[in-house]
């Protein structure tokens, strides 16, 4: 309102929405976006392409840019039926419906993978990132096993806000990154890597007992998680620079 894209009556009328909406399967949560600053996001697993098409579609008109994540390209098809404009990110598995309200990307946020198998929890991290209003970059295929990759490509985690590390097998990434960097990281344990790595446990206990100092650890696979939580602390450096 104070920079004038919307008039006070608008203003209003976006403060008095109803903090939810009832359609029955779903309970919307129409306010998330004033509260943090991105509409609610829809996991897309467990529901059935109507159900998704509809929670999509009360989403989008409120204004808001919505994000579904680990939609199947059935998915994808369902939806574009109803919204041709909807995007699918094939890689990270995601569907993206940008509204009106999408932020300026401010700051800089690096997302790390270890490897390539890393790479759709890594980009739905970086994806969700740059949605919430973050300049990303991307650096992937850089882990220990030839860990010159990484240091070739020092300069480009040197400037970021925050890091975002993902990494499977034993999940050593993270702490090389973590020891280095004078930012916070942000370490996520994916389920890729051999028998006795349990579906993402190793580098998930690896990463919580890193002695690294200034890294967090989100559950396995949890790029969504990653990506937002990168995107808040990228933001609230924007506000004290």
């Amino acid at each position: 309102m104070q920079a004038g894209r919307v008039t006070v009556e608008q203003a209003a009328e976006r403060l008095c929405i109803l903090p939810y909406e009832n359609i029955g399967f779903a309970r919307i949560d129409h306010q998330r976006y004033l509260r943090r600053g991105f509409p609610e996001v829809i996991y897309c697993p467990g529901k059935t392409e109507e159900q998704i098409v509809a929670i999509v579609g009360r989403l989008a008109a409120a204004g808001g840019t919505v994000l579904a994540t680990r939609a199947e390209p059935s998915v994808f098809e369902a939806v574009k039926a109803v919204f041709p404009r909807v995007e699918y990110h094939d890689v990270a598995k995601a569907l993206v419906l940008r509204g009106e309200n999408e932020p300026e990307p401010v700051g800089y946020v690096a997302v790390v993978s270890a490897g390539t198998a890393d790479l759709p929890v890594a980009e739905e991290a970086a994806l969700t990132a740059e949605l919430i209003g973050s300049n990303v970059e991307r650096l992937f295929d850089v882990g220990v096993a030839g860990i010159h990759r990484l240091f070739d490509n020092w300069d480009v985690l040197s400037k970021a806000r925050v890091i975002v590390v993902v990494a499977g097998m034993e999940g050593a990434l993270a702490s090389v990154v973590g020891g280095l960097a004078t930012c916070p990281v942000i370490a996520v344990p994916t389920s890729v890597g051999y028998g006795a790595h349990f579906g993402g446990l190793a580098p998930l206990l690896t990463m919580l007992n890193s002695c690294a100092t200034g890294v967090a650890v989100v559950n396995i696979d949890n790029g969504y998680g990653a990506g937002h939580m990168a995107a808040l602390i990228n933001r609230v450096g924007e506000r004290v620079k």
